[in-house]
Order: structure tokens, then C-alpha cells, then sequence
């Protein structure tokens, strides 16, 4: 590349949190880099924006080289206003993490983390989620640097399909105990949800959401068994829910009689 590529990074997790501290330091040794994150904690948001209420950046100064903002919206909303109000050119990949938890499998639909890179592959950007099997806010992110590295200079180097991005997860291990990458399809699991029934000192009943989450995929070229075993996972998702193996069944039915 005849300049260094432009690097967008966000997060859910907000512009402060260790995760993404790590994922830009690791940015600035690839590129020229721009930061455009919640202000706030945002996880779980999933894809939602911002259309009730206004939208606030600020230009902040945290630590390094890069160029920051703040935003008061969701991940999907940062990658918005970055690409149309912030960015003088449009960016040659958007970087979002590193997710303090798990993405993989059913988790993809409820993450911020990707929703804001599905968003920036709509704006036809190639994407990465990167996430760590750790909630702990003071998780050690070091050994995903490598990984991390590898996998965004490929993307810069080879590209991605047409609204596809990548989806990567990193098991919570030493880096000398993690076998290696694993290219895997998403593992059939869903939460088992219950809630937590409570009452308020006032009387009035409220609920926690609580659950577990349950495998049901005995594949070995998911992402849960790549994870369980000690490999990163990368999965290319896309946004489009289109069951295209369905349509020609729907096309069978009797729907205009």
C-alpha cells in the first residue's frame, strides 16, 4: 500500500476499557489510527441506533499517538458518525474490541462488539471483531497481540467478500497453550434463559435476567470446539438474513389464491 492503511477502531465496552486500550496499541503498529467509542459501557446493545435523542463526540486525549473521540451512542452509532462527520477518508478496515467475553455462537447476535463491525461491513469497510474469553474488567490482554496482528494484517493484505466480516474470539489462555487459528462455521448453542424474581422495597416486583448457556453442536469445525480446545476461532459472518436455501420451498406454497 502506497500509505499506511487507515485504522478505525470502537468497542462496547467504552472508550476506556482495557480491551480496546490493548486493541489500539496493537493498531498503531500497523497503521494511522482513529478511535470512535461509546463513552459509556454499551454491551449487548446489539445493532441499535441512536433516533430518539442526540448524538454528542467529543475529541479526547487517553494515551498514544491516534486520534480519539468519544461518542454518547451505541457501537453501530460510532461507526456511523466516524465514516460520515469524522473520517477524512473512508477507513481500510474498522477494528472493534477487544470485547471483555465471549462472541462466539449464538452471542454474535446480541454483541455490540460486532454489530459494530457488521456495520462498518455495510458501509462496504472489511471488519473484525476481536473478543476474549474473560469478563474480568482487568483481564490480561497481552497474548492476544500476536493473534490479533496476524489476522488484520491477512485482511489488509487479502480483503474479505462483499459484506462479510470476521467474527474472532480468543481463548483465555497463556499464549504458549493456544494451538494455533482456526477458520470454524458458528456452533448451534443458545442461552437458557431464566429470571431472577425479586421484590423492591417498595413492593413493586422486578426481574433479573439470568440462564445458561447450552452447546448443542457435537461438530468439530465450530467455533465453541475450537475455543474449548485451545485455538482461536474466526468465523466470516454477514448481515444478510436472507435463508436463501428456503426460497425455493416458499415458492411451492399456494400465497396468491
Amino acid at each position: 500500500m502506497s500509505q499506511r492503511p487507515l485504522i478505525l477502531v470502537t468497542n462496547d465496552d467504552g472508550i476506556t476499557a482495557p480491551g480496546i486500550r490493548t486493541l489500539i496499541s496493537v493498531m498503531n503498529t500497523i497503521g494511522d489510527v482513529v478511535v470512535v467509542a461509546p463513552d459509556s459501557p454499551q454491551s449487548a446493545m446489539g445493532h441499535a441506533i441512536t433516533i430518539n435523542s442526540t448524538l454528542h463526540i467529543e475529541k479526547v486525549t487517553i494515551d498514544g499517538k491516534q486520534s480519539e473521540y468519544s461518542c454518547s451512542g451505541t457501537p453501530a452509532d460510532c461507526v456511523k458518525i466516524a465514516v460520515n462527520e469524522i473520517l477524512g477518508r473512508r477507513p481500510d478496515i474498522c477494528v472493534s474490541g477487544i470485547n471483555h467475553g465471549s462472541n462466539s455462537s449464538i452471542n454474535v447476535i446480541y454483541s455490540g462488539t460486532m454489530s459494530a463491525a457488521l456495520e462498518a461491513g455495510i458501509e462496504g469497510i472489511p471488519a473484525i471483531g476481536f473478543s476474549l474469553l474473560d469478563y474480568n474488567w482487568n483481564a490480561n490482554f497481552e497474548h492476544c497481540k500476536s493473534f490479533i496482528e496476524t489476522i488484520t494484517r491477512q485482511v489488509l493484505e487479502n480483503g474479505l467478500p462483499e459484506g462479510v466480516v470476521l467474527n474472532v474470539n480468543l481463548p483465555n489462555l497463556e499464549k504458549e497453550a493456544i494451538k494455533g487459528i482456526k477458520v470454524c462455521r458458528q456452533a448451534k448453542a443458545n442461552w437458557k434463559e431464566e429470571f431472577d424474581k425479586r421484590t423492591n422495597p417498595m413492593g413493586r416486583e422486578y426481574y433479573w435476567l439470568t440462564g445458561k448457556f447450552v452447546n448443542m453442536d457435537k461438530g468439530e469445525d465450530t467455533d465453541e470446539w475450537a475455543l474449548e480446545h485451545g485455538y482461536v476461532s474466526v468465523v466470516p459472518v454477514h448481515f444478510d438474513l436472507t435463508a436463501h436455501h428456503t426460497i425455493q420451498k416458499l415458492n411451492t406454497w399456494n400465497l396468491n389464491d
